[in-house]
Formats: C-alpha cells, structure tokens, sequence
C-alpha cells in the first residue's frame, strides 16, 4: 500500500488567551518555526503552513520554510488546509494530509508517524488520528479533555494499538471498568476524505459536542485511532509556554 503524505500546519494569529501565540519565541525561533522542526522530524514527507494571516507567512518564509497564505475567515483549520494543499499539489500527487496543530511545539515526531499507521494498515480508513490513556483522575470528568471511544486490543503485534473510533466526547465514557483515552487533535486524511469532510454541513452531535470530527463519523466516514503514550503540550496560555521553553531547553541540553 503506497501513500504519499504531506504534513500541513494551519495557524492564524486570533488567540484570546495567548496572543499572537504562533509567533511566541521559544528557543530564539517563533513557535510556528518549532512546530515545523518537530513535524520535519516525523520524515514522512513535505512540511508547508496553512497561514491565515500575512505575519505568520512571513516569518515561515524567513526561517526558511514554506507557507501558504490562505483566507482569514476559513471557519476551522480542516478548511485552512483544504485550500492550501489544492494550491500546494493542484496535481494531487500528495494522497495523506496530515494535519499538525501549531501550537505543539514539544510534539513528540513519533506520534505524527503513528497518525499514519491506521491508513497504512487498511485501506477503508478514511481520517486517522491518535489518542493517550487517561492518567489523572481530574481530567476523566474534564470537559476539556476529549475522549475518544474505541475498543483498544490489549495486545497487539503492530507498531501502534489501533482501533476504530465509535465516538467522541466531552463527558466521562465509556462507562465500566477499563481506561478513558485522551483524544489528541492530529488527524491524517485520505486526500478524497478531506476534500468530502470539508464540503459537508455542520454534523447535529458536532454543534452539541463542539467536536468538527464528530461530522465524519455522522456523515458514515471512518476514523481509525493510533494509541500512542503521552498526550503533548499544547501551548494555550502564558504558562503553557514557559513549559514548552523549559522542555526545549532541556531536550537541546540532553539531546
């Protein structure tokens, strides 16, 4: 089974608690930048960023990166990187989107490879994306925390655990015995999916969740899950970034 990804990073500058958070310096480079470098790591193939705003385009390009300037008003960034992989590989030589949130900077790249696991192991996997077990007690009734719903094997001779997602949620489920897994917002796409996923209407369990991937599994897609071992920071408030500088720090310290 042959694909041919690309990874894409959408980013814009409208962050109510952090602003202007993809240009935040972290290790004398902009956040963007370093959300880039992880993502390059991954070596899965080409790395380019959605950016919706001129600021953000222009500092990619002056680390020596590529960008794609895309329409401010894009509603999600699903949308944000529909535009720029059209504009990217108008040719569709590029079968796998995956897209990379820009505000994880300490993302481990093993975790950006496990986002492709599930579409390299079966064909009828439409988007892939990963999650970690649970491990506080506080974050199993969190709101915030996302948990996807699947049956996870508890052995398995592939290089991730994979499973097919039944569901995502913000309340505490499955019910029972047996862990609760933290859905991490990185998603793989088949390019035909993505193009479908975006050109659907809002899903009825998406507007009532707040949760875009809920609409693919509405719309009858298939999502297949990575388990992978930890959930990585993401950068939304000032403390959130003094973490991910001193993480930086010490992996540059002890590479």
């Amino acid at each position: 089974m042959s694909n041919n990804p690309i990874v894409l990073i959408p980013a814009r500058l409208a962050s109510t608690r952090l602003p202007n958070k993809p240009l935040a310096d972290i290790g004398g480079k902009p956040m963007i930048v370093q959300c880039i470098e992880r993502a390059l790591e991954a070596d899965l193939g080409p790395v380019a960023v959605a950016a919706g705003d001129p600021e953000i385009y222009d500092a990619v390009q002056a680390a020596g990166y590529t960008a794609i300037l895309t329409d401010p008003a894009h509603p999600s960034g699903s949308d944000r990187i529909y535009e720029a992989v059209c504009r990217l590989d108008p040719d569709g030589q590029h079968d796998v989107i995956i897209n990379v949130q820009g505000d994880l900077p300490t993302l481990d790249p093993v975790s950006i490879r496990a986002a492709m696991a599930p579409i390299q192991q079966s064909e009828g996997v439409d988007i892939a994306t990963i999650a970690a077990v649970i491990d506080r007690e506080e974050e199993r009734s969190n709101p915030n925390v996302v948990k996807v719903i699947a049956g996870f094997p508890e052995v398995s001779d592939l290089d991730f655990t994979i499973a097919r997602a039944l569901s995502f949620t913000r309340a505490m489920a499955p019910w029972g015995d047996g862990p609760l897994y933290h859905h991490i917002g990185l998603y793989a796409f088949r390019r035909p999916a993505l193009a479908r996923f975006v050109g659907l209407p809002p899903g009825i369990l998406e507007q009532r969740e707040r949760l875009e991937q809920l609409r693919a599994l509405e719309a009858g897609m298939r999502i297949d899950v990575a388990l992978v071992r930890t959930v990585p920071l993401g950068v939304d408030t000032s403390d959130d970034l003094e973490r991910a500088r001193a993480i930086l720090m010490k992996n540059n310290l002890n590479p």
